[in-house]
């Protein structure tokens, strides 16, 4: 059994760890994980003869060579290796969490941190029990601040992660109402997110706090080291919307300083995203030119917020996942923005438990308070026994051929949903 010192002094000499032996390259580590649906110990000898450098098992009859090392568990040897390096680390760590917008945010904060420093910041939605550890274990040497997101659906979850990560400042975009199968109710998942914060009043950490945001504000009481941001007049970086439409511009407060910021983002929802990113960028002393140059550079990718103009219509493309609060604030925002012909696709919400069908229905409902829609689809079986006078399909495959048929143009398309319904293929 090797000893996770062992195992890291391994690990500095071949420093890349892979998880799926399909991707494997010649000199990685790799480590045989299992899940519900698969087991990595079934791919020891591919990994092997794909030039893994070694393999990390836990079953003894896995261990068919030299190059295989035998620990207790896969995924905990995986966790405290990435825990052991960050030990090692003496830099800033920035944990981002929230209910909404915490890649948006996460992907803002390194566009306006690398314009000064050597920052590293978790590739894509690594934000997970296996993502975090691999994040922690791929960052560059050069690396000088390191920004980590972590998502968590169940009590407990951001506790074990603050742990892995060690966070020296935090961030929560917000509580609303996500995982609500695992955190049972709102303030389930307030409690859950305050686990990052409690991590931060025990080590005496920093937390950026949006002061606009009542439910964040009540959490971070206690905090010895906060620095807030939002629209609220006692904010350290405040904030005023010049245009919404058809990109968010904002003005910036702090201190005696003023200046604007131009984005690529569209949705209001956005603000605050934007917004953590300026206090960040502040707060370790980026200049306002890369501030606004780091934000104003970035693009929204992966289904997030996303403006594409196709087939002679503008879709808003926001189909990485949806919760209640999303959902809410999505439709908000495009029924505010100034578009004669507005179209909302739509796909249900998943991992909202006994609150599914109430939520739903609450969906409809705030559909229904706007006049302003041309058409309304829906899909997905939750809102098949919610009686409403829209379009419905069971699935975004069958809302694709009804779209495909249509001859609609000069159209503004929203289109949202949860990850699993794939809402993105309905415009494909």
């Amino acid at each position: 059994m090797i000893s996770i010192p062992e195992l890291y002094a391994i690990y500095r000499q071949h420093p890349h760890i892979q998880t799926d032996s399909r991707k494997l390259q010649p000199g990685e580590i790799f480590f045989a994980l299992r899940g519900v649906h698969f087991d990595g110990h079934q791919f020891v000898q591919q990994a092997i003869d794909r030039g893994a450098s070694y393999v990390v098992v836990d079953r003894p009859e896995a261990m068919i060579n030299e190059r295989c090392l035998l620990v207790n568990d896969t995924l905990q040897a995986l966790q405290q290796l990435a825990r052991h390096h960050r030990l090692q680390q003496n830099m800033p760590f920035l944990a981002i969490g929230g209910s909404n917008g915490k890649t948006t945010t996460k992907e803002l904060i390194r566009s306006v941190l690398s314009t000064t420093y050597q920052a590293y910041a978790t590739p894509g939605n690594w934000n997970n029990h296996i993502g975090i550890p691999l994040t922690l274990l791929g960052m560059p040497e050069e690396t000088t601040l390191s920004v980590i997101e972590m998502g968590a659906n169940h009590p407990g979850e951001m506790w074990q992660y603050c742990d892995m990560v060690n966070p020296t400042h935090g961030l929560i975009t917000n509580i609303g109402k996500d995982h609500l199968e695992g955190f049972g109710s709102v303030e389930g998942v307030k409690k859950a997110y305050n686990e990052l914060f409690d991590y931060l009043r025990l080590t005496r950490g920093m937390a950026f706090v949006c002061r606009d945001l009542p439910d964040v504000m009540e959490i971070a009481e206690g905090l010895e080291n906060i620095f807030t941001y939002g629209h609220h007049p006692e904010a350290d970086v405040k904030a005023q919307l010049i245009a919404a439409y058809p990109y968010i511009r904002l003005s910036i407060a702090h201190q005696d300083r003023l200046f604007e910021i131009s984005t690529q983002l569209i949705g209001t929802y956005n603000v605050h995203n934007i917004l953590a990113a300026v206090a960040v960028g502040l707060y370790f002393g980026v200049s306002i030119p890369n501030i606004q140059a780091g934000i104003g550079g970035y693009i929204p990718q992966n289904n997030r917020s996303q403006l594409i103009e196709k087939d002679g219509n503008v879709y808003i493309l926001d189909a990485y996942n949806a919760n209640p609060s999303s959902m809410k604030a999505a439709i908000e925002s495009f029924a505010a923005m100034p578009a004669p012909k507005k179209i909302l696709l739509l796909g249900a919400m998943k991992e909202l438990g006994t609150a599914s069908r109430a939520e739903h229905e609450e969906l409809v409902r705030l559909i229904g308070r706007y006049d302003c829609w041309q058409t309304v689809a829906l899909a997905g079986e939750e809102f098949a026994g919610i009686p409403h006078p829209y379009l419905y399909f069971p699935d975004a495959r069958t809302m694709r051929s009804w779209w495909k048929a249509q001859s609609i143009t000069g159209a503004h398309v929203l289109v949202k949903g949860s990850r699993s319904l794939a809402m993105e293929q309905v415009i494909d």
